[in-house]
């Protein structure tokens, strides 16, 4: 790293006609002969939280034993492979709270919500939903009050009509997000992209402004590019070149989403698409995680929750090897050889996806590492085999290096229906230095995560 004369503050941000553009981590914002781990450039770490219903095939997720991961990883987690040194597979776990309270029937599609907080959700269709505070938010509120976003909370599927009961008597609200502020306050999944994009850059400007602006094909970048190029003047050649890849990136989103907007194709019958949301499920859910890069690279935001797809639905991904299998349909496979294969392409696809985002933080600098060094991502699910509706031996992995708290390249396995999934989010609360005794069905730590 060059250290520079010149310090630029880390919260630094150009602003122009109803923009704010959060810049990505620079060597000017180093003060010079500072170490970069004593510097207010230094920012916390990152935290990523992504659920899939329906659980994962059986045969095709664990590994064959525990201690270091072998060379060739299970067929579901294959994507992940070069990122295999980052990577921790947790298998044996009990995600009791996804489970029906005792005596109550049901909630085995219902309760998306437990994924983040290991509380059995409220049976009930009313208003009086109650679930539990959610690990996203809780690292939010401790390392996300400077950020621009405190927490971003992202879905790439329609909630639909939004219908008070979604099955069993309970709540859609319980299916619909994964991320709760409070045991009462449940924060909505944003869908759309082109919503996302200008919470993070529109700052301040109205709608007539940023319509005005797509209709002239113009950038957000175009009210500041004499502030650009008179930044660009001041800092060194390499932060240049970080400055242009960030404000390329930038550009290159905004192209996709006017595309998006202006598309003509209609939905498919069998599944609503909202206008201005792309049509394809790998194009949707690739940009949303360019968007939460981004959000991460400029520091203005550090947590995000990604719900990859609802309980019960339907979807067939054309894009991976089952273009033709619906995800809830192929996840009663009846233990038929053949449909639990099917279910392995749709879960591998869905890891595809996450290691696309994974990629990206690889190869994004953040000081003295990348932004996957410095983040936790967790993904997973509350079933394990879905045929059978259990939620024993469910699929959870971490990714990620934490600033050196977490060692990848591992497989933690757990004597199963022994370990309730509270005992992983309290380990996590841990890794961002939240102490607490308890939450959700926890019984303790996670032996050997650390």
């Amino acid at each position: 790293m060059i250290l520079t004369k010149k310090h630029i503050s880390r919260r630094a941000m150009l602003r122009g006609a109803g923009v704010a553009l959060g810049l990505p981590l620079l060597d000017a914002m180093i003060p010079a002969a500072t170490a970069w781990a004593q510097t207010a450039a230094k920012t916390p770490p990152r935290f990523f939280g992504g659920f899939v219903p329906h659980g994962g095939a059986p045969g095709y997720w664990v590994p064959e034993t525990a201690g270091a991961l072998a060379a060739e990883l299970p067929f579901i987690w294959k994507p992940l492979e070069p990122f295999r040194d980052a990577l921790t597979v947790l298998s044996g776990l009990h995600s009791t709270s996804a489970e029906p309270p005792p005596g109550e029937t049901g909630a085995d599609h219902w309760v998306a919500a437990a994924f983040l907080c290991a509380d059995k959700p409220r049976k009930t269709a009313g208003a009086d939903v109650y679930a539990g505070q959610t690990i996203d938010q809780i690292i939010a509120q401790h390392i996300g009050r400077e950020s621009l976003l405190p927490s971003m909370e992202i879905s790439v599927e329609d909630p639909g009509s939004g219908a008070s009961n979604c099955g069993e008597g309970y709540s859609c609200v319980y299916t619909n997000t994964i991320a709760w502020t409070s045991p009462t306050t449940p924060l909505p999944m944003e869908l759309n992209p082109q919503v996302v994009f200008e919470r993070m850059f529109g700052s301040g400007s109205s709608p007539e402004q940023r319509m005005a602006r797509r209709a002239r094909n113009q950038s957000i970048l175009d009210s500041i590019t004499g502030k650009i190029s008179t930044l660009r003047g001041e800092i060194s050649v390499p932060d240049r070149h970080r400055l242009d890849g960030f404000t390329e990136n930038v550009r290159e989103i905004e192209r996709r989403l006017q595309i998006a907007a202006s598309a003509t194709t209609a939905a498919p019958e069998d599944f609503s698409v909202p206008p201005g949301i792309p049509q394809s499920f790998d194009e949707h859910i690739k940009l949303m995680f360019d968007l939460l890069a981004l959000a991460w690279q400029a520091d203005i935001s550090r947590v995000g929750t990604m719900l990859f797809a609802r309980d019960l639905t339907g979807r067939v991904y054309p894009e991976s090897e089952a273009p033709t299998q619906g995800f809830h349909g192929v996840s009663h496979h009846g233990e038929d050889p053949a449909l639990i294969k099917e279910l392995s392409k749709i879960n591998q696809y869905h890891v595809k996806m996450l290691a696309y985002f994974v990629d990206k933080l690889s190869k994004t600098n953040d000081g003295d590492g990348s932004l996957l060094d410095h983040s936790l991502l967790l993904y997973g699910s509350n079933m394990g085999n879905p045929n059978q509706h259990l939620h024993y031996d469910v699929p959870h992995i971490l990714l990620g290096g934490n600033y050196g708290k977490l060692k990848g390249g591992r497989h933690l396995a757990y004597p199963t229906k022994t370990v309730p999934t509270g005992n992983l989010l309290l380990s996590l609360l841990d890794q961002f230095g939240i102490e607490r005794e308890s939450i959700g069905d926890s019984t303790g730590r996670l032996d050997h995560l650390v």
